[in-house]
């Protein structure tokens, strides 16, 4: 508590303040009394709390995890208001250095995602900066409890039994709050990095963002592009759409980076009503109509595909990985569906780090 103290005394321009069913026998059963039919119910209850997830448990919203993990806290319920009431302006002024804020989007099921991808970014020495944004109050207290200050929930809180299934209505809703929190942090003067936590820093990627650009975001195609492509936006295909990645971003706090995040949001409310599917998935289909529809208005930049490839392309290109070795900057894990999928690729490539390094995250061990 001293720490969150010490936060806000430094900060004191802001206020403080798929379920799987057990078979059972076909056989019939008689009921002769009452007393056999509370012993039926009672034998019911016992099944249906042995065999099946508590309704916030991960394994409900994760059909392929194999085992849910436990995130206790031991923090106090004062403290647990007092991280409630924790701002996003005060805590991008703990977080920020030279002006900028690294952030993420986590919900309690991949906090092990969070923590490997931490000790990829403490191994860049970028840590201090990141701000987690926690989308439910598991992620709030573990990410605090643990690393005072670097996690804040914007409310509400999204109801965790919904948000996880890629296409539903409730993943949908997880991804549509994105363009809200950065264009805050925008308007609050700082520079900010967007990233999935599904991603591995191998390199710095500072160092990449070349210029003074509004926005620099990545291609999401796996065509290979020349070493020296344009970094202009890519020209809409046959269809009239481009393939740009929502989930890593740089904006710097300029009216275009800021026209753009509430184009996007403005997108996102339009395909709220929208019959298509594919616009309901995610929130890329809109961050690419964004991208078009503002690019006369914004200065935009295409990152190094060999530099910021995408998983269509990493993971499936042996031999263009090992002609392009070494400039590698960061590596996501995307195109792929599946929480333990996806931790497995991580482990085949050598990416999944939380088994063996957790003690260079600032999380350390979360069990």
């Amino acid at each position: 508590m001293a720490q969150k103290q010490q936060i806000l005394h430094q900060q004191r321009p802001f206020s403080s303040s798929p379920r799987s069913y057990s078979s059972i026998s076909n056989r019939p059963i008689f009921l002769l009394s009452r007393n056999g039919l509370l012993l039926l119910l009672l034998a019911l209850f016992l099944l249906l709390g042995v065999f099946l997830p508590w309704p916030g448990s991960p394994l409900l919203l994760l059909p392929n995890r194999v085992s849910a993990p436990s995130y206790a806290t031991s923090l106090s319920p004062q403290a647990k208001s007092e991280w409630r009431d924790y701002t996003l302006a005060q805590a991008a002024k703990f977080v920020a250095k030279n002006g900028t804020v690294i952030v993420c989007a986590v919900s309690s099921p991949f906090l092990p995602f969070l923590n490997n991808w931490l000790i990829s970014v403490s191994r860049q020495k970028h840590q201090d900066k990141v701000l987690v944004i926690a989308e439910d109050y598991i992620t709030l207290y573990k990410v605090n409890e643990k690393w005072p200050g670097h996690a804040v929930l914007i409310p509400p809180a999204l109801d965790s039994r919904t948000a996880y299934s890629f296409g539903s209505q409730g993943f949908f809703n997880f991804t549509a709050r994105r363009p809200q929190h950065l264009l805050q942090i925008l308007e609050l003067g700082y520079n900010v990095m967007y990233n999935d936590v599904d991603m591995v820093w191998l390199q710095d990627p500072f160092q990449y963002l070349e210029g003074s650009h509004d926005a620099y975001f990545t291609d999401d195609m796996p065509q290979i592009k020349p070493l020296n492509h344009s970094h202009d936006l890519p020209p809409p295909d046959q269809n009239g759409e481009t393939y740009i990645c929502s989930c890593m971003i740089y904006l710097r706090p300029t009216d275009g980076a800021k026209l753009l995040m509430k184009k996007w949001s403005e997108e996102l409310q339009s395909q709220a009503w929208s019959e298509s599917i594919r616009f309901k998935a995610n929130d890329q289909p809109a961050f690419n109509l964004a991208l078009n529809k503002t690019a006369h208005q914004v200065d935009l930049y295409l990152l190094s595909q060999v530099a910021f490839p995408t998983g269509g392309l990493y993971f499936s290109n042996e031999a263009w990985v090992k002609e392009t070795k070494g400039k590698h900057v960061i590596i996501h894990n995307n195109y792929i569906i599946g929480y333990d999928r996806k931790m497995r690729r991580f482990q085949e490539y050598g990416l999944w780090l939380v088994d063996d390094h957790a003690l260079e995250s600032p999380l350390g061990s979360l069990q």
